[in-house]
């Protein structure tokens, strides 16, 4: 009796301190699996930040810096006008009668280029984005002889829709639809200049030429960067953003 009772005791003590250890926490160290947390969806604000952010970075990557850079600026304006010399020639005539230094030969340079932060807005519908791309420069025209003649802050706005496709083989795309400069989105200001020259004169004649060209110029570069940069951008953005577009889902927050 007496071993059958200890029998019964220990077998109860066995099952406390089974029933103990299987209370007490598992250690880190140990290689049992976890639950899976369902993966949440993006918030709205994550969604557009991730597309502009990705937008943003692609361009960058793309080398649309260097591309403003060494826009074809010169070349344009100096085939442009009836006049023999090209609209420059024109344009600083008075400006070289005046200045003996000066001469028609004049060098137009791009710098600091800038890409600043993307703006995102959504149709009513909800069907379409619309991204505008703001750009930065520094125009500095310049005569071999007398340096730096003026300094012109140019800024532009390159305005790009975004649309969901469905092609043949019924696969959803994010494509471009239109892209174009932001109308009045040009904005043209000195920076510095030499005071005994006729400055202001000079540089109204010269901001009306670069309304007529540098926006098309500027747009014929940066569009087809864009469509480089769409069709590089992370599946699963897509798809979300396609999703969201397909079914007229509002996420950019409107502010």
């Amino acid at each position: 009796m007496f071993q059958i009772g200890s029998l019964a005791v220990l077998c109860g003590l066995l099952a406390q301190t089974t029933a103990l250890l299987e209370a007490l926490p598992v250690p880190l160290d140990q290689t049992l699996p976890l639950a899976v947390t369902p993966a949440l969806a993006p918030s709205p604000t994550d969604l557009a930040g991730s597309l502009t952010g990705a937008l943003s970075n692609g361009l960058l990557s793309e080398g649309l810096l260097g591309i403003l850079e060494n826009l074809p600026l010169l070349d344009i304006l100096k085939t442009r006008g009836n006049a023999p010399s090209g609209l420059l020639g024109g344009l600083l005539g008075k400006v070289t009668s005046l200045t003996p230094l000066l001469n028609n030969i004049v060098d137009l340079k791009i710098t600091n280029p800038q890409l600043l932060e993307l703006g995102l807005v959504q149709s009513p519908d909800g069907h379409r984005l619309y991204v505008t791309i703001p750009l930065g420069m520094i125009l500095s025209v310049k005569t071999p002889l007398a340096g730096s003649l003026l300094k012109l802050a140019v800024k532009l706005n390159i305005t790009v829709e975004l649309l969901a496709v469905t092609d043949e083989q019924k696969h959803v795309h994010l494509v471009v639809g239109d892209c174009t400069h932001s109308p009045g989105s040009l904005k043209i200001s000195l920076l510095d200049g030499l005071a005994p020259l006729p400055i202001q004169s000079f540089v109204d004649k010269l901001t009306g030429i670069l309304n007529d060209v540098l926006p098309g110029l500027v747009q014929g570069k940066v569009c087809p960067l864009v469509n480089a940069v769409l069709s590089h951008l992370d599946v699963t953005l897509v798809h979300s953003i396609v999703n969201a577009l397909i079914h007229g889902l509002e996420f950019v927050i409107k502010v």
